[in-house]
């Protein structure tokens, strides 16, 4: 069957859904909503129904999600529904609509998935919470929330749901409330992406300013036309934009709140880490690449910045935060910090990669980094889970023969994250690479590589030192292997993470990308289906492997040089190891990694008594001018005035005749001079 045929008989097989996508994906939206609004309203104080409610519609979403990708997202339309007029102010017309294309049907497909799986992992992690029902909820709103970004039509409707997002992640990463390190957690997150939303606003309101729409594709015709549209103000506000990124992916110097998120319960660090919070911001940048894709200009006051684009400081920006997080990694303890560095290390890559002109690249390391991540996140927790909440891995040890499951799961995701051929990661991570090195970018590419070589480092030490060796500690002696509801999710996750890359998908989303653009006509097919998909999935182990090293054999061949001396390395510093010898090896800088080279302590002696003064600033303004010289003083006048004319107005008749004789007498001298 060939690829035209192929798409037909499946387009045939569900015409409901290929004639209308665009209510399809409404219903996908809705669903998780329905849910957490019938779990709060009628059956917050059953522990099954709100886990039936939150986990059907879910399942509900995924299944439906799948079927629009078949029937849709395989094809070459664009698809928009038929917005709802929500505001008008002015000039500005804002709707609420969706759009269904390549790019919003894969990103439905990473969301519901990862969610349905995490949500069934939850069943056994969260058993015997009180506060079952609550968390569910939370599940089902911050999915709703990802959703919502995914299918916006426009930038104001992205901002409401990224707002969402946020709210959502305040509410599960503060979900043990009573705690105040979790409390802690929630408002450095929420605070710390405050920030980068304000940018984005800002950014969203110089664009409709000068574009006079928020519409994405109104936007990109618009630019498309007319390159100068923005003026001198382009780069400023794709740099703007980009500042909401920042914050929800957590790139430097707003990465600080990622590693503290860790204070949630484990499903929700698996779900923020892999399918929804910090994706927005890289699915964000794809989304509106084309702001990008217009001559830099700044205007007089950044002149300075000549021919720099905005592309180049966010590329500069992710390349460094990866190098960063990856340094912080290598003296991690914490299972789940180490995880939550690894994907601080990973976003940067995705940044990066967007930064170099390559956001197919940047949405394919996010497809495949979502299975392999939720994977990792959710073996931590069976790990955390039995040993009764230890996370320190050096009170672990041994857990490979009593946690086979856990351990091979973990491994494999471990594989694939480090970018083992032929695992998923080693294709994405590679797209990565040679995006930076076919745009010009020799010394990204380089740091890519170097972080390659770390990524594994700090993986293989996670993986010899929690699973091999011997028990350190009595919970790692009495650990056993978790429940059924645990390990089966792990086992399915094990599947995308080992072969999601043998199937098409660079093609995919090149087609996506580039399929107007003469320099990539080449590498993409007419249609992507499922005919050709399974062509590539059956093909043969052997082109699906040696198709990096024969396509772009540079990037192929160092990425797995530096998977190799970091492999190399780990194992001759870590095979037995009963201590960390890198903290005698590196003296300072491993203190320094440990410590997160101390950024904490930087903005808390900095930007805190910054903050303070503005703060004391701005009361003793309100305090003494505004309510005091202002509003008391407009408010004193008047009391003045009016107690001199309550004494005028006594109601005594002898007053009167006096103040009237003393009138008479007064008009009269002045007459007589």
């Amino acid at each position: 069957m060939d690829a035209h045929a192929a798409h037909h008989a499946v387009t045939a097989a569900a015409p409901a859904f290929s004639s209308r996508p665009e209510d399809i994906a409404w219903f996908i939206l809705l669903l998780p909503l329905i849910a957490a609004a019938g779990i709060t309203l009628l059956v917050r104080r059953s522990n099954f129904l709100a886990a039936t409610f939150s986990l059907a519609a879910t399942t509900t979403a995924f299944i439906l999600s799948f079927v629009l990708f078949l029937t849709f997202g395989l094809g070459d339309a664009t698809a928009a529904a038929t917005p709802f007029a929500w505001l008008h102010a002015g000039d500005l017309a804002v709707n609420l609509g969706v759009t269904v294309d390549k790019l919003s049907t894969l990103m439905l497909l990473v969301v519901t998935g990862v969610s349905a799986l995490v949500q069934v992992y939850s069943l056994g992690y969260m058993h015997g919470d009180r506060s079952f029902p609550r968390f569910f909820v939370g599940l089902s709103l911050f999915t709703f929330s990802m959703l919502g970004i995914v299918l916006a039509d426009n930038l104001v409707m992205m901002f409401l749901f990224w707002e969402l997002v946020g709210v959502s992640s305040w509410l599960l990463i503060g979900f043990w409330y009573e705690k105040e390190s979790a409390a802690d957690a929630a408002k450095k997150a929420f605070l710390t992406n405050r920030l980068g939303d304000f940018g984005f606003l800002l950014g969203i309101i110089l664009i409709w300013a000068a574009a006079g729409t928020v519409n994405f594709a109104e936007l990109s015709q618009k630019l498309g036309a007319h390159p100068d549209l923005l003026g001198n103000l382009s780069s400023v506000a794709g740099l703007l934009v980009f500042m909401g990124a920042m914050g929800k992916s957590a790139q430097f110097p707003l990465h600080v709140w990622l590693p503290d998120a860790m204070e949630g319960p484990t499903p929700v660090s698996a779900l923020i880490h892999a399918a929804t919070m910090v994706a927005a911001g890289v699915y964000m940048l794809c989304r509106v690449f084309f702001l990008y894709q217009v001559d830099p200009a700044w205007p007089v006051a950044l002149s300075f910045l000549g021919s720099i684009s905005a592309l180049d400081i966010i590329a500069a920006l992710g390349g460094f935060t990866a190098l960063l997080a990856a340094l912080m990694a290598i003296q991690q303890n914490d299972i789940k910090r180490i995880l939550a560095y690894s994907t601080l290390s990973q976003l940067g890559y995705m940044v990066m990669a967007v930064g170099c002109g390559g956001p197919d690249a940047a949405m394919y390391h996010l497809t495949t980094h979502a299975g392999f991540k939720a994977l990792l996140f959710l073996g931590a927790g069976s790990v955390i889970h039995a040993c009764h909440h230890e996370q320190d891995i050096w009170k672990m040890g041994g857990l490979r023969s009593v946690m086979p499951k856990t351990f091979l799961t973990f491994a494999l995701g471990t594989a694939a994250l480090i970018g083992l051929p032929p695992l998923s990661g080693f294709y994405s991570k590679d797209s990565v690479l040679l995006a930076a090195l076919e745009n010009g970018h020799p010394v990204l590419f380089g740091l890519g590589v170097l972080i390659a070589a770390m990524t594994t480092f700090y993986m293989v030490r996670l993986v010899l030192v929690a699973f091999l060796g011997t028990n350190r500690s009595e919970a790692a002696g009495h650990a056993h292997e978790s429940p059924g509801s645990m390990t089966w999710p792990l086992i399915l996750l094990a599947v995308p993470s080992v072969a999601l890359a043998w199937l098409p998908l660079g093609d995919y989303l090149r087609h996506h990308f580039f399929s107007d653009h003469a320099h990539h006509a080449a590498a993409v097919s007419d249609e992507i289906s499922v005919g050709a998909s399974l062509s590539a999935l059956f093909g043969g182990l052997n082109q699906i492997l040696f198709e990096p090293f024969n396509h772009a054999p540079l990037p192929a061949v160092m990425g797995t040089g530096a998977l190799l001396i970091g492999a190399w390395v780990a194992v001759t510093l870590y095979w037995k190891a009963e201590r960390d010898p890198l903290p005698k090896l590196l003296g300072a800088l491993a203190r320094g990694m440990k410590n997160r080279f101390y950024f904490d302590e930087l903005y808390e002696a900095v930007f805190i008594p910054l903050h303070d003064l503005v703060a004391r600033f701005a009361d003793g303004f309100d305090r003494w001018v505004v309510s005091g010289l202002v509003v008391r003083g407009v408010h004193g006048s008047t009391e003045l005035l009016g107690r001199t004319l309550r004494i005028l107005q006594s109601g005594n008749l002898q007053t009167y005749t006096f103040l009237f004789v003393a009138g008479v007498a007064l008009v009269v001298l002045l007459a007589l001079k």
